[in-house]
């Protein structure tokens, strides 16, 4: 037996039509062909596996979390947080692969193949494995905060769960379909150790299944990772303590869908933000009578840092005029260098960052011309 869908309460109605508006308009803004779009997919996309990583105690800085989710190489990269980050941003890259798979079909090896790409690092909990034995989570005081179903359960329960992906409920909104797929899989904890991340990383096939542009700009990871306790919390609600479906699942949905709006409404802003930082740093090198490509080693500079190679490729030129340029914009004092070597990146200056904070204060708007350039 596993959870039922609850009914649709007026509220959690009226939430959900809100929320397709919010999704329409997202879907329509992600769908331009800015310039700037692509930086921005990789700061959501970073963030949102940071954020989940960081749910479990894996933390890394935000420059380090782009760097491994774009599969560069970072110093200590051995180092467990980072194994864990880029470890997540691979089954993140599996979910992206199945969400436009023709042939995909929910059976058991997609759940345990996500689970063995986000915890191969963990080798001695069994990745790509159900769990066979008990267990339980803990509390900070060390009490039993919830207990599992027992081992010889997981494999029947887990074949109902994917049923219910592949046949369960498909007129519902896929907000809480994907609600009902985290609280399943975190609820039959089917793995020794990464149940959690399992579950917001399916939580995410979901929606990608659905077809929505560009997932991550959907997915509620972020959120989850800075409201940690009120997700605890409303999982403990509808749990009670241990395996037990029979109880009302109204407070998680009702907390996912909370989730998905204040997000929604966040990436909408993040979305305002860099076209407004784009609208600067054109007129910065328009007004510096420099060549255009220089707009995109400046906007990679301020996400997360940039090197020659990723700015040669995505500008098109060769290694030596990617090194001018970026000569031009350490003597500018645009951006700072770090690094030596081959281990060199560059990465917006605090001038930079301070003066599009004064713009966007100034402008009013995000196409508004600046009172005063870098």
């Amino acid at each position: 037996m596993i959870y039922a869908t609850p009914t649709m309460t007026p509220v959690l109605t009226r939430q959900l039509d809100e929320l397709t508006e919010l999704r329409a308009a997202l879907g329509s803004e992600v769908a331009t062909r800015s310039r700037w779009m692509g930086s921005l997919r990789r700061e959501v996309r970073a963030s949102s596996i940071e954020s989940s990583t960081s749910i479990e105690g894996f933390s890394v800085s935000p420059e380090e979390a782009l760097a491994l989710a774009d599969g560069r190489d970072v110093a200590d990269r051995g180092q467990e947080n980072r194994q864990a980050v880029a470890c997540y941003a691979r089954a993140m890259d599996h979910v992206g692969t199945m969400g436009v798979d023709p042939s995909f079909r929910w059976v058991g090896r997609v759940i345990l193949d996500l689970h063995f790409d986000a915890c191969h690092f963990q080798r001695d909990n069994d990745p790509g494995l159900w769990r066979t034995g008990p267990i339980g989570v803990t509390a900070p005081d060390g009490s039993l905060e919830y207990e599992g179903p027992e081992g010889e359960q997981v494999a029947a329960l887990m074949d109902e769960v994917l049923d219910w992906l592949a046949d369960g409920d498909l007129e519902l909104d896929v907000v809480v379909r994907a609600a009902m797929a985290h609280l399943h899989i975190v609820s039959v904890h089917p793995f020794r150790d990464g149940n959690g991340r399992v579950a917001r990383i399916v939580q995410s096939l979901v929606l990608a299944r659905e077809g929505l542009a560009a997932p991550e700009f959907f997915s509620i990871e972020e959120y989850l990772g800075s409201h940690t306790q009120e997700y605890y919390a409303a999982l403990r609600e509808v749990q009670g303590g241990s395996y037990r479906p029979e109880r009302d699942a109204t407070r998680w949905v009702a907390f996912c869908v909370d989730a998905h709006l204040a997000q929604a409404r966040q990436r909408l802003a993040q979305i305002e933000r860099a076209a407004a930082r784009w609208a600067y740093l054109e007129e910065l090198v328009k007004g510096r009578k420099w060549p255009e490509r220089l707009i995109i080693a400046l906007e990679q500079s301020i996400v997360g840092g940039t090197e020659r190679s990723r700015y040669g490729e995505e500008a098109e030129v060769s290694p030596a005029t990617a090194s001018a340029d970026f000569r031009r914009l350490l003597d500018a004092g645009l951006v700072e260098q770090r690094g030596r070597g081959r281990n060199i990146s560059y990465l917006a200056s605090k001038s930079l960052h301070h003066a599009i904070a004064r713009w966007r204060c100034t402008s009013g708007t995000p196409s508004g011309t600046p009172r005063r350039l870098a």
